[in-house]
């Protein structure tokens, strides 16, 4: 393939239909041609290296032939307007149709747009793809949600308190120079954001919510704010959902995800949809890679495990691979991408990459492990054994959740840098608590592969009006290391909602079944491991403390909580279990 030296362009305008200007950077071939436009949108400045946000290589899509456009989103960096999450998501659909409109007109664009990046820039795209632009002939939207209430704002009905702390406050670095129109007003503010974002570890202890110091003091996220003391209002997000609309989506989509990222689960349902519902045959021909990474990290370290060299985005080259995805749909060309299989995937454990038809895995065995004990499953020192037989008549477990000291996040599927790193994480330290249960299986006898959705059926009971039940799957090394791989969260009020039930409180004492959705993973627990499940009430900061009392949690004082007792049960009433996703391997 030929290669083209570049041109570069900066601060290109853009007037939307409204005035507003927005600003973009334009890359293209030095020479006399009309090219295919591969378009990306976001807020995080223009400027910045484009791998942190796009996974792409500006330089490289240029000598192969394309002009690769970068645009400040409204409110950001180089751009007009205002930014703000809620009222401005309503405003990026229209903003990236005019903009894809305009792209397609440039003198040396040939009038096909394809649209990359990831996070809130997979966001625009889908946004924009939503009024059918009939320039836009391909996306690659990666690491993005698919239902607000699942993932950016809510997971089980607890608030994302971690994220949406340490990333609307980063974003608000910008954004300060638009409030604060007073140089010393705005100096003032400047600092104190500053000095909040390098205390958020400690501040982000503080209660009420609805008082959270950080945001209110330096006037950022208002409407956040209003999220902490309201609690899963359902009426404000529709505009960032994608819920009950993938049929209106004609675009085929590229969709890459994490294994340790926050928007893991979001990304893996808008391929299933658009495969199974997606409004065009283009739109079905979506695919889906799956690789061990974490949020705008998609090197083969993730927290404390190396992956190896296979897992890093050089190596398996999705930089190659999105340039074959819009190769195939610009340019007509015959890439064999769609010959193979729509799911790529990586099996961590085995550290490998393997191919798949179906998601979940056609092969899948789904298989319940069972929570047993004496009644003493407290800390990985306890009597807490998983296994695939069923209970019978058992001692139920019991501890005690005091919302004052709550069990802290180590590793996940976070974005909290740089107090809480995520991906892999010991996590012995917090499994010796009182207040975790731990249940762990023999030493496997042989390799077990667990690759698929993975959701918990909790038989508990509470002291209180309204608690929250955490649990995670763990990969426990021969040395002890107890290596975190998903995980899930469920609000007691909320236990029902997904079934299409009202918010409720709980009666104290009595037993109810909940279901904790831990998402996907795909790890091979070697021979000489255990697989572990930990149950506690508590994963903060990632998630909000629930105070137990039966309020919403952003209503309550900082000394306005309950210490719950909290009793898991199973026996053969109460068969409490994780539902594992087994792999055959022969």
């Amino acid at each position: 393939m030929t290669d083209y030296q570049m041109i570069s362009e900066f601060d290109v305008p853009v007037k939307m239909r409204d005035g507003i200007v927005l600003r973009a950077n334009i890359y293209r071939p030095n020479r006399e041609g009309k090219w295919p436009v591969l378009l990306h949108r976001h807020p995080y400045n223009k400027d910045n290296p484009p791998v942190s946000f796009g996974l792409y290589d500006i330089s490289r899509a240029v000598r192969q032939g394309y002009v690769v456009i970068v645009q400040d989103t409204r409110g950001r960096f180089a751009s007009e307007g205002e930014w703000e999450l809620f009222s401005t998501s309503q405003q990026e659909a229209s903003d990236t149709v005019e903009t894809i409109r305009w792209a397609s007109t440039l003198p040396y664009s040939n009038g096909k747009i394809g649209s990359f990046g990831e996070s809130y820039s997979a966001f625009v795209q889908w946004a924009g793809m939503l009024h059918h632009p009939p320039e836009l002939k391909a996306a690659a939207p990666s690491f993005s949600w698919s239902d607000p209430f699942d993932e950016l704002i809510y997971r089980g009905g607890a608030l994302e308190l971690g994220f949406l702390s340490y990333w609307q406050l980063g974003m608000y670095l910008d954004t300060l120079s638009r409030i604060y129109a007073d140089e010393q007003e705005r100096s003032i503010a400047l600092a104190q954001l500053i000095s909040d974002i390098d205390q958020l570890k400690t501040e982000i202890n503080a209660l009420p919510l609805k008082n959270f110091a950080p945001f209110a003091r330096n006037k950022v996220a208002p409407v956040i704010l209003q999220h902490f003391e309201r609690g899963m209002a359902q009426d404000d997000v529709d505009a960032l959902s994608l819920k009950g609309k993938y049929d209106k989506f004609t675009v085929p989509t590229l969709n890459m995800a994490g294994l340790y990222d926050i928007f893991l689960q979001g990304t893996i349902e808008n391929f299933l949809h658009m495969r199974n519902t997606g409004g065009s045959p283009e739109a079905r021909q979506s695919k889906l890679v799956i690789g061990p990474w974490v949020h705008l990290d998609h090197s083969h370290q993730a927290g404390e495990i190396n992956f190896g060299m296979a897992a890093n985005v050089a190596v398996v080259d999705l930089v190659g691979l999105q340039l074959r995805w819009f190769n195939h749909f610009l340019k007509g060309m015959d890439t064999g991408f769609l010959n193979e299989a729509p799911v790529k995937l990586f099996v961590m454990g085995e550290n490998v990459w393997r191919d798949e038809y179906k998601w979940p895995l056609a092969r899948t065995i789904y298989t319940p492990y069972y929570l047993h004990s004496q009644g003493h499953a407290n800390t990985l020192l306890g009597d807490g054994v998983l296994s695939t037989i069923a209970p019978d008549q058992e001692a139920a477990d019991h501890y005690t959740y005091d919302p004052l000291n709550p069990v802290i996040t180590k590793g996940g599927a976070i974005m909290m840098p740089p107090d809480f790193p995520g991906g892999a994480m010991d996590q012995r330290e917090i499994e010796s608590r009182d207040d975790v249960l731990v249940y762990t299986t023999p030493v496997l006898e042989e390799d077990i592969e667990v690759t698929g959705p993975v959701k918990v059926k909790l038989w508990a009971s509470s002291s209180a009006l309204d608690t929250d039940f955490v649990a995670r799957l763990v990969d426990v090394h021969p040395n002890g290391y107890a290596q975190n791989l998903t995980d899930g969260i469920i609000r007691a009020r909320y236990r029902n909602v997904a079934k299409g039930e009202a918010p409720s409180l709980i009666e104290p004492g009595k037993v109810y079944l909940y279901e904790i959705d831990l998402w996907a993973t795909s790890n091979l627990f070697k021979k000489g491991h255990r697989i572990r499940l930990d149950i506690t009430s508590s994963n903060f900061p990632r998630w909000d403390r629930n105070p137990n009392t039966g309020r919403n949690p952003g209503e309550d004082q900082a000394a306005d909580v309950v210490i719950a007792r909290q009793t898991i049960y199973h026996d053969a009433e109460h068969p409490s279990s994780v539902i594992l996703p087994i792999i055959p391997r022969k």
